[in-house]
């Protein structure tokens, strides 16, 4: 890696692909949309494709009505949100990776990316807990690589976390940085350590919580009304049902793994139990809490 490099943005010159069509991809393409970005959302489920564009129709159509925004604007964004599959990926400046927190299937991914734009584009992991040093080990273009974690709404919530690993080209690190500030978000720099610096401050929010009810000290309704009336918008429970209890599963039991065992992030056997179970939060209809119909992906 050697002098400068030129990673600039601007919604007149450059299109996006996000890859991974769940909860957090189509809100970040979402984002970029509505920021002036043509956006692709790819996932390998053309299902999931479909499903995450009629929620975002139907939600487009909602802001509409309540006056949030124009019947102009809606139909400019429409045309600015497209979608693909892996066979038909397109060459873009800057690829968003959403997908399975599995550092396999994303190395997997980047390695294809890569090959793909020549090793010309830029690759962003949303990974919420996973070493991006680690990650980009297997690329030809380490350097290319770098952290973008947007928070779930990622429409709603501002904060970004911008992670450099060993090799990310600094250049490209103030870039995203620019192009979080550029799109309407609060990025912040972070180094590449254990959680980043959100999930590492937030996991005793969802540690002692789940400790407590395994405890038999509250109920988790008890616990979520607790915390909610000291202030937090939402309760620990709650708050995991609409990132993903499995997501938030992954994440302490990465926290664990990469703190040697800390017991401050001792993952928890009630929300194992929770994730074996295949009850992920709003996402598939009940978690903690039942939801009915179950929350549009």
């Amino acid at each position: 890696m050697t002098g400068s490099a030129d990673f600039g943005f601007s919604p007149a010159t450059s299109q996006i692909a996000v890859i991974g069509a769940g909860t957090m991809g189509a809100g970040i393409a979402d984002v970029f949309v509505r920021a002036g970005y043509t956006t692709y959302l790819c996932d390998a489920s053309q299902t999931a494709v479909n499903r995450a564009t009629e929620a975002w129709k139907l939600r487009l159509h909602k802001d509409t009505e309540r006056g949030k925004i124009t019947a102009a604007q809606a139909a400019e964004w429409e045309l600015r949100w497209l979608t693909c599959t892996p066979d038909s990926l397109p060459v873009v400046p800057l690829y968003i990776e959403a997908i399975v927190e599995l550092p396999d299937v994303k190395q997997q991914l980047f390695g294809r990316l890569e090959e793909l734009s020549g090793g010309q584009a830029i690759l962003a992991t949303n990974t919420s807990s996973l070493p991006v040093t680690a990650l980009a080990r297997t690329l030809r273009h380490p350097d290319r690589l770098v952290g973008m974690h947007f928070f779930n709404p990622a429409l709603l919530m501002p904060l970004v976390e911008v992670i450099s690993g060993e090799a990310t080209h600094p250049d490209l690190a103030r870039s995203i940085f620019n192009l979080a500030q550029q799109i309407g978000k609060r990025p912040v720099m972070v180094r590449d350590e254990p959680g980043f610096l959100v999930n590492r401050v937030a996991r005793p929010y969802y540690t002692e919580s789940l400790l407590a009810v395994e405890e038999q000290t509250a109920s988790l309704e008890q616990v979520d009304r607790l915390l909610e009336s000291r202030g937090f918008r939402m309760g620990p429970f709650r708050l995991m049902d609409l990132i993903g209890v499995d997501v938030n599963f992954s994440v302490t039991s990465s926290l664990y793994e990469r703190f040697y065992g800390e017991p401050r992030f001792r993952p928890s056997r009630l929300q194992a139990r929770k994730v074996a179970a295949g009850q992920h939060g709003r996402k598939t209809g009940i978690g903690f809490y039942r939801y009915d119909p179950p929350a549009s992906a």
